[in-house]
């Protein structure tokens, strides 16, 4: 009876707010087996560039602490190569 009594007056209970399920991230290169980033393969070395040409952080992209470390020099010797680009404005 006191639930109709609140329907009737327009009164409304806040409903749980809903959380987003995300994906773990995970380290690509842990679950292939990779043990050493090459720096001459500039397709694979762009998925971890934004399209300005920015290493990207390891917070979006998901990679170990060790894998990222090797990511940026890969990078960093791919551009002294000039394989890719020091600054672009699209990258992908």
């Amino acid at each position: 009876m006191a639930q109709n009594d609140a329907q009737n007056a327009g009164i409304r209970y806040l409903n749980p707010p809903t959380v987003e399920v995300r994906k773990k991230k995970y380290c690509r290169f842990k679950k292939a087996g990779i043990k050493y980033v090459d720096y001459k393969d500039p397709e694979f070395l762009k998925k971890f560039l934004n399209e300005q040409g920015k290493i990207l952080p390891r917070r979006i992209t998901g990679t170990s602490l060790k894998f990222q470390r090797k990511v940026a020099q890969a990078v960093k010797r791919a551009r002294s190569l000039a394989l890719l680009p020091y600054v672009t404005d699209l990258l992908k």
